[in-house]
């Protein structure tokens, strides 16, 4: 690689980076090229980008940017990284190709989530994070239950009185 290609390559690497909330770093030897092209797949279905690079040019892109101290000590060995703005899709990608092809590898070395640093041991942790959808729907349901009540209380005694009028309605019939 020339020079120009690699500041190149770093300067990609730091843009996809700054673009996205949650950066994984595999380590994804052992896969045989089939199942390498499954995750590969995987991940690009749910929406996140998979890539494998130079560690030397991820650490230079996270430096760049700053705020990735905890992560850099992970830039060892064969290193896959996955970029994306739904900070449980790479585990739960990660999880589930392991258990379907029962293997040991993609692992997680660890993870940036909007800035907060996850190590390899919080697999599950990461995979019980809700999405931004999931969230916003928790959030409109809390919001919306209280109104629902209100509502419901208003219209309890208009139902009450109208089934008292039809009960009397009845009688004289």
């Amino acid at each position: 690689m020339t020079r120009e290609e690699k500041a190149a390559a770093v300067e990609s690497l730091e843009k996809r980076i700054d673009e996205v909330t949650a950066v994984y770093l595999t380590d994804y030897s052992g896969l045989t090229v089939e199942e390498s092209n499954d995750l590969r797949n995987q991940f690009r279905d749910a929406g996140v980008t998979f890539t494998v690079a130079k560690n030397t040019f991820i650490r230079l892109a996270m430096e760049r940017l700053g705020g990735y101290e905890e992560i850099l000590p992970h830039l060892a060995g064969p290193t896959a990284v996955a970029f994306t703005n739904d900070p449980a899709a790479p585990a739960r990608i990660i999880k589930k190709f392991a258990q379907s092809v029962d293997v040991e590898k993609p692992q997680l070395k660890a993870a940036i989530v909007d800035g907060s640093y996850f190590g390899s041991d919080t697999l599950e942790t990461l995979v019980a994070l809700k999405s931004q959808e999931e969230l916003i729907a928790d959030i409109i349901g809390l919001l919306l239950s209280p109104a629902s009540n209100i509502v419901g209380a208003i219209q309890a005694p208009g139902a009450n009185l109208v089934g008292s009028v039809k009960a009397i309605a009845d009688r004289e019939q």
